[in-house]
């Protein structure tokens, strides 16, 4: 096709062919199916080849016939069922022969002259019984340059008719529409009125008025044959009503016409498959966005596990704070009671003072204490269970939501990978939830707690527990209290100052017991911030690969949006240069 363009034309062929070329590039990105792939590949092919002509219909439409009328001989097998189960494509040759080579079509070669520049092709029925048949001419309309629909005079425009007319239009087809079996039709009033329905069908199905021709193949074929020289005339000939037909096909595609079709082909595929595709990655971009809400919403709850869990601990600590200002409690009570005179056998007596502070004031403290530190990491192992728990079944959900949804009627990478991180997340969550040993993480828990607190106090009690640990805390602030309150230092310093010992004794226990609250209570908070930092952590790095994914998607569906986006408008202005330059 090349020798024969203009300067003009050779421009816009090469600018299809790097649209073209370039189209195939993204939608290969975007996973698009093999046939359409190769459809874009065929139309680069068939830019350099021979303008096609389809032509399609119903199988009892006439459509053989019409064919063996156009060709002036009866080529083709015709039939009352639809036998013709390949693709016929006519070509010019010296003579008759045939090429069954080329798979689903056969080739006939044909003595007539002006397929020297055309090639038609004749197609299975389109509602023919066998699917197959079907199938082969709604995948070789893509490839045609200009289609001839043959519809009947005696059933024209059926249901089936309009659904694939549909489909041919959607590839940005020329159409002309051929009324066979007019003959059938008595009176010119009927006959009219046919033509409108089938134009005003055709306009409201494919937006323009369409070119129609009602024709008699049945007539036609019978005067080409009746000719002697070739040129049918005569009655038969004029109530066929052929003649204008074949006259729009020599003189109306002509080479400049043909040239314009065959350029606007490929664009009409290529203009078919952006708007296909571009559904695909609004689909896409819309499943996305789904999934920027289920990750918001999953970061949302791990904010106010965050948020609960840091008020909740402020609680669960008052616990021990509680405890510990009891027992500063009853150390002023105890104090008020056995520092007086009447008292000072007893304040003479140290043993019998340290047992007796120990068991009104210090009690049972440590277990106390203990029980609640206990309850505390119980609270906190089962909070960070339950997080777990609540984002596997959220991300289940999810997964479940769409599990039958195949984006764009094809199974992806796009969509195998976004269903497979999904399904990897909830795993990794399930099988956190289902060897989730509170037991084990109390202990180690516990452990760690005594540790810390044990580093805070500077106390050294070997591998006691965390009561012992308590005890050793609790039994050091006693020996400093009731160290002071010893016979000698009573001796020397003379009865009369035991009002104001005594009020400093009450400071003393009061600012022991606020150290020892203080110290576990730093201790406890800093591996609280540690254990919820942590928990916090594996929870953001188990969904971190869909979160990932999720992100690298929408920036990659934003760029082949972008250049559908692109292509269209290079689509559109090319269409307006065919028009302007052919």
């Amino acid at each position: 096709m090349q020798r024969l363009l203009t300067p003009e034309q050779a421009r816009l062929l090469r600018q299809e062919r790097s649209l073209i070329e370039e189209l195939r590039i993204q939608l290969a990105r975007l996973e698009a199916a093999d046939e359409d792939l190769e459809l874009l590949k065929r139309s680069l092919q068939q830019m350099d080849e021979f303008f096609l002509l389809v032509v399609v219909g119903e199988f009892n439409a006439g459509k053989t016939a019409f064919l063996n009328a156009l060709l002036g001989s009866r080529l083709l097998q015709e039939g009352v069922t639809p036998t013709t189960s390949n693709i016929h494509v006519l070509r010019y040759g010296e003579q008759l022969s045939q090429d069954a080579s080329h798979g689903d079509y056969l080739v006939i070669y044909v003595p007539v002259e002006w397929l020297r520049e055309v090639n038609l092709v004749d197609t299975p029925g389109t509602n023919a019984v066998i699917q197959r048949h079907q199938e082969i001419t709604e995948h070789f309309v893509p490839r045609s340059d200009l289609v001839l629909f043959v519809t009947s005079a005696d059933r024209p425009f059926s249901e089936s008719e309009r659904l694939f007319l549909e489909r041919v239009r959607q590839w940005g087809k020329k159409i002309v529409i051929v009324v066979n079996k007019i003959d059938l039709v008595e009176g010119s009033d009927e006959r009219q009125e046919i033509l409108d329905f089938v134009r005003e069908n055709g306009r409201a199905l494919l937006g323009i008025d369409p070119q129609i021709f009602p024709v008699s193949s049945r007539l036609a074929l019978q005067a080409k044959q009746e000719s002697p020289n070739g040129r049918p005339a005569g009655p038969l000939w004029e109530a066929s009503q052929f003649e204008p037909l074949e006259r729009y096909m020599i003189e109306q595609l002509d080479a400049t016409e043909r040239l314009r079709l065959k350029l606007e082909n490929p664009i009409g595929v290529a203009a078919n498959l952006i708007e296909k595709y571009n559904k695909v990655i609004v689909g896409r971009q819309e499943l996305l966005r789904g999934d920027f809400q289920t990750l918001d919403t999953i970061e949302e709850q791990i904010a106010a596990y965050e948020t609960d869990m840091r008020r909740d601990f402020k609680y669960q600590i008052s616990h021990v704070d509680n405890v510990l200002y009891e027992m500063a409690e009853r150390g002023d009570r105890f104090f008020d009671d056995y520092m007086r005179l009447n008292r000072l056998i007893d304040l003479m007596n140290g043993d019998k003072l340290r047992a007796e502070f120990e068991r009104q004031v210090v009690g049972d403290t440590s277990r106390q204490i203990e029980r609640h530190v206990s309850e505390l990491i119980d609270w906190l192992v089962d909070k960070d269970y339950r997080q777990w728990q609540a984002v596997m079944d959220y991300l289940n959900r999810r997964a479940a939501q769409h599990a039958d949804r195949i984006v764009g009627s094809m199974t992806s990478a796009f969509e195998f990978n976004r269903q497979n991180l999904l399904a990897s997340v909830g795993r990794e969550a399930q099988q956190v939830v289902d060897s989730y040993d509170r037991e084990a993480e109390s202990l180690k828990l516990a452990q760690e707690v005594q540790t810390a607190i044990i580093q805070t106090a500077a106390v050294e009690v070997g591998a006691l527990g965390l009561g012992a640990l308590l005890v050793t805390l609790l039994q050091t602030t006693l020996l400093d209290i009731t160290g002071i309150l010893g016979a000698g230092v009573l001796a020397a310093l003379g009865l009369y100052v035991l009002p104001a010992r005594r009020s400093k004794i009450k400071a003393e226990l009061r600012q022991r017991v606020n150290e020892l609250r203080s110290q576990l209570t730093n201790a406890m908070t800093r591996q609280f911030d540690t254990e919820l930092k942590d928990s916090v952590q594996r929870l953001r790095e188990a969904i971190a690969p869909y979160t990932r994914f999720v992100r690298v998607e929408r920036e990659r569906l934003d760029r082949m949006s972008a250049d559908l986006q692109n292509a269209r408008s290079q689509v559109n202005t090319l269409r307006t240069e065919i028009e302007h330059i052919l």
